[in-house]
């Protein structure tokens, strides 16, 4: 590769937290208008080795060349000046504002008589939309998009500096597939346009649609490339990522299901705005103990709310029935959900699941604390040893149970969250979206907890958006659609054809 084909090169990066290496001495060149995609599992470095190139992490070992000049960004602010503009995972967006606002915090344009000029700021916006295929007005808050959109407009925010190069963390967790099918469509314009881009996902699939070369992160160092994609497999890239073939990847086993754990009926959540309209309507199931029940539905089916109302989150006005081991039980909050026996894992872990502040041995043991109290006094030892507990069982990677949870991988911090409600020895587990945002090798881990959870005899019902993953992971498949159910199947009945029929209904 001749140097004016390398926008930006990263010579032995080195990047420690409290002791803990996360970056070893890693180099990599991104080049110039392609889709440079960064492979690697979970706690491999990707994310930090991105926040050092945006600027996020200002402080650092090694050495960064833009357009062969070394630079070395004090903030993210400084390095979109440069040409180097990010879009996390979790957008970073003010929800009360504006799309406008949102575009020119802290860069507004005054008028001649030093006063905001709305007119132009919008004018400006409105044609960065539409460039990228968003018609909203420039005014409406961003509270109001959709999460896809909300990733528009940072990649707006982008465009408004001329950005050179868009770094993209797993940018398709949370959108629907005619969200991802508008970004590829922006990403192949972007590169026209000469922009580079970095890429992270673990949705390896996607990977071979837009990928023009592979980097592969391993450990925190840097483990090689593939740059000819035409030839390469996703045998090839699962290697790049763990150093290794994946042994043993994930099959259901059948197990012998047991007397019925759970049963709703008419299940129904109107939304508070317009009470003629559900958020969900008249569900009813039932599951098993040592059942895998699986959920699946477009965004907006009504899985995630469906959940939540069986667990108490919005009992004021929920109507329904719920039943626990043929019993009728009235669930008014999280906590008698969670004094029935009731766990949820959420799908925001990072929002919803974690206080990602904490050190790990606390995240454990939050929801359990009657199993740490001694004395009247929270004791310190047993809260340890709880902690400890998990962190074997489930093979979490941390330095220690003291360890901040925010300074832990994704996939992680998932099973910090499963540690967490399993520590109240539930026999209903829900668990929303359970591997968004986690690599293969993490995935097939996750899997075999379930499965291990199922035999026994838990009820598990997950939802996920990821069909390959509800078909192989579950014994039974409901289908959401406009708030309801729209289908039922067994394992050996579902197709992705029956399911996606039943979806969008």
């Amino acid at each position: 590769m001749r140097e004016e084909n390398i926008i930006l090169r990263a010579e032995n990066i080195t990047k420690k937290f409290a002791g803990v290496t996360a970056l070893n001495q890693v180099s990599l060149d991104v080049h110039r208008a392609k889709v440079n995609v960064i492979v690697g599992e979970n706690g491999a470095g990707k994310s930090t080795l991105m926040k050092i190139l945006s600027g996020v992490y200002p402080e650092y070992e090694g050495t960064l060349l833009l357009n062969g000049e070394e630079v070395n960004f004090s903030s993210p602010k400084d390095a979109m000046g440069r040409g180097i503009a990010i879009i996390h995972q979790e957008l970073n967006l003010i929800p009360y504002l504006s799309i406008t606002a949102n575009i020119f915090l802290g860069r507004e344009i005054v008028d001649s008589f030093g006063m905001l000029d709305f007119k132009k700021m919008n004018q400006i916006t409105k044609a960065l939309l539409a460039r990228l295929e968003c018609n909203v007005p420039p005014n409406t808050l961003v509270a109001k998009l959709k999460v896809g959109q909300q990733q528009q407009v940072e990649i707006a925010k982008a465009l408004l500096e001329e950005a050179k190069v868009v770094i993209m963390d797993e940018p398709t967790s949370a959108i629907t597939d005619a969200e991802v099918e508008v970004l590829f469509r922006i990403i192949a314009t972007l590169k026209e346009q000469q922009v580079s881009i970095l890429y992270i996902s673990h949705k390896l699939d996607e990977l071979f649609r837009i990928a023009d070369r592979f980097i592969g992160l391993r450990d925190g160092k840097m483990v090689g490339t593939i740059e000819n994609i035409d030839q390469a497999k996703k045998e090839d890239l699962i290697r790049l990522m763990v150093g290794r073939d994946i042994k043993n990847l994930y099959v259901k086993e059948d197990l012998p299901l047991g007397e019925e754990v759970l049963r709703v009926e008419g299940i129904s959540l109107p939304k508070h705005t317009i009470k003629s309209e559900y958020l969900v309507k008249d569900v009813s199931f039932n599951l098993r103990r040592g059942e895998v029940l699986g959920i699946f539905g477009l965004m907006g089916a009504g899985r995630t709310e469906l959940l939540e109302t069986i667990f108490g989150l919005h009992s004021k006005t929920m109507v329904g029935n719920i039943y626990i081991d043929g019993q009728e039980i009235k669930i008014t909050s999280a906590m008698d959900a969670v004094a029935n026996g009731m766990g949820l894992v959420p799908e925001d872990r990072k929002a919803d699941g974690l206080v990602l502040q904490m050190p790990v041995f606390k995240n454990v043991s939050m929801a359990s604390i009657d199993q740490i109290v001694k004395n009247g006094l929270l004791n310190s030892g047993l809260e340890t040893d709880l902690a400890k507990k998990y962190i074997s069982n489930l093979n979490i990677k941390t330095s220690s149970p003291g360890q901040k949870s925010e300074n832990l991988s994704g996939g992680n911090q998932q099973k910090v969250v499963l540690a967490k409600w399993l520590a109240t020895t539930p026999k209903i587990l829900f668990l929303d979206e359970p591997t968004r945002g986690i690599d293969v090798n993490a995935k097939n881990e996750i899997y075999h907890l379930i499965n291990n959870l199922a035999k026994e005899g838990l009820g598990v019902l997950v939802v996920s958006s990821e069909l390959p993953e509800i078909m192989a992971i579950c014994d039974r498949i409901i289908v959401m659609g406009a708030s309801r159910i729209t289908g039922v199947f067994s394992q050996k009945e579902a197709t992705e054809d029956k399911i996606m029929n039943a979806a969008i209904l």
